[in-house]
């Protein structure tokens, strides 16, 4: 099959692309940022790839047009389509479908799905899970949005039969791990993409307000939440985290399957410990202890919330903790950019105020009280951009000591957000229309043993690298 990939560059659709080469179907794509690092990955695969959306992609002749939920039906100034490539589609009445509708049809059918859903935390649990299976030797394929860096891919097809023989439905099938992402499909399906996946283990890792662009309130993505729960079978099981309201809600709604609760008090899986090194418990009883390179309370739910979901495909709890000791993240998550005369400086794509806070608080936990965080963050994603969550940015920043905050594209006042925090020169808190200015502000604070922390979903304008030059000049006489 030739399938041609509208949006082909996004995280989820570059992923799907490489599955669908690995598979040995022909594949095409286009996008309108059509650069490094994507664009390299996919042409290592033998992947064609096309700048923009014009309508002559029609003379490709694909059997199937395959369409990233960046494509809309939207009209420029000029009142020309924003993506003319799909209303050519739909004139000539071509066939099309959705990356996840594809991914289910062509990839998932016929294995055990174990779908990671949560509004923190997906990608590296699904990362952690994938890890496990792997060192179990179940070779698991897996769809990952990151790079998994014990891995260095973010998908791969995995065996297509069960490696080893299995006891029960629960190991019956090859395992493939995907992150379950509860944004919409497609223009033309407004469902969340993990309805279409289908899991016999489900983790919901945790549930609060957020993408405000098309979630009216809390209530309407618990509702997406539950329409997954519908889809799990009687011989499948969810893996929750018992800490959340919202998913007890969803829950009560209606459960077909077993359970199995994890981070509260009594749960099957509990830890006791700090972040960096717990006892893990089932059902009470000490089963392993995990010593590791991660920091942070998320990360410990998240390693429960895996080592849980392993468990259901028959992983015992102490091989599983013995995997994760050498789990090594994913990029962007906490990823070490460089240190210049004592000042460190880090890559995470925390961009929601509650992940903004743990990410901080992991670091705050691991360095202690005697050095200072300098956190730049950029309020990237649709939600943070219209402003709905600015109100718990200061929240979200009580773990740094100085704060930065690139302002770019805002219509709403950043400095009047974070007046409680001061705002100005000499204050915890500064802004910066322009990332210059913002680097240049963070250099001139920044003092040896600090360590900054920049936060975005997007590039950040290469803050990493441009920050690691001016501390580097700084330094000089």
């Amino acid at each position: 099959m030739h399938i041609h990939i509208l949006g082909i560059c996004g995280t989820f659709m570059g992923g799907l692309a490489a599955l669908a080469r690995e598979a040995g179907h022909r594949v095409t794509g286009c996008d309108a940022g059509v650069y490094p690092p994507m664009s390299d990955q996919l042409r290592a695969l033998g992947i064609d790839l096309i700048e923009g959306f014009g309508a002559d992609q029609l003379a490709l002749q694909p059997d199937m047009f395959v369409i990233g939920n960046v494509v809309s039906r939207a009209r420029l100034q000029d009142g020309s389509p924003k993506f003319p490539l799909m209303e050519a589609i739909l004139d000539a009445g071509l066939p099309y479908t959705s990356g996840p509708q594809w991914l289910a049809e062509h990839v998932l059918q016929g294995r055990h799905v174990l779908a990671v859903a949560g509004t923190h935390g997906k990608t590296t649990t699904t990362s952690m899970l994938a890890w496990i299976l792997e060192c179990a030797g179940l070779q698991p394929g897996f769809l990952v949005g990151g790079v998994p860096l014990n891995f260095g891919v973010s998908a791969r097809l995995g065996a297509s039969v069960r490696p080893r023989p299995g006891t029960g439905p629960v190991a019956s099938a090859p395992l493939f791990v995907i992150e379950a992402d509860e944004y919409d499909t497609a223009f033309f399906d407004k469902r969340s993409k993990f309805v279409h996946y289908r899991p016999r283990t489900a983790i919901l890792n945790n549930l609060e307000f957020d993408h405000a662009d098309i979630f009216d309130d809390l209530a309407a993505i618990e509702r997406q939440f539950h329409h997954l729960v519908r889809t799990v079978p009687p011989s499948g099981q969810v893996v929750f985290n018992g800490l959340e309201e919202s998913l007890a809600r969803v829950l009560h709604s209606g459960c077909w399957s077993s359970v199995c609760s994890f981070g509260a008090a009594v749960s099957d899986f509990g830890a006791d410990g700090e972040p960096g090194a717990f006892d893990v418990l089932n059902r009470g009883q000490r089963v392993a202890r995990l010593e590791w390179a991660l920091s942070g309370v998320h990360n410990q739910l998240n390693a429960l919330a895996a080592i849980a979901a392993a468990a259901h495909v028959g992983v015992a709890p102490a091989d599983a903790v013995a995997a994760l000791a050498s789990f090594q993240n994913v990029r962007r998550r906490m990823e070490l950019r460089g240190t210049v005369h004592g000042i460190t400086v880090y890559d995470d794509f925390a961009h929601h105020p509650t992940a903004m806070r743990t990410t901080l608080d992991g670091l705050r936990r691991s360095i202690g009280s005697q050095h200072r965080i300098l956190a730049a963050f950029e309020p990237r994603s649709n939600t943070m951009k219209i402003g709905t969550m600015k109100a718990q940015l200061p929240w979200a920043l009580e773990a740094a000591d100085l704060a930065f905050c690139h302002t770019a594209g805002l219509d709403w006042d950043a400095s009047a957000a974070l007046a409680p925090l001061g705002v100005g020169p000499g204050q915890r808190a500064q802004t910066a229309p322009d990332i210059a200015q913002l680097v240049a502000q963070i250099t001139q604070a920044a003092q040896p043993g600090d360590h900054i922390v920049c936060m975005s979903n997007g590039a950040f304008g290469g803050i990493h690298s441009l920050l690691l030059q001016a501390l580097a000049a700084k330094a000089q006489p």
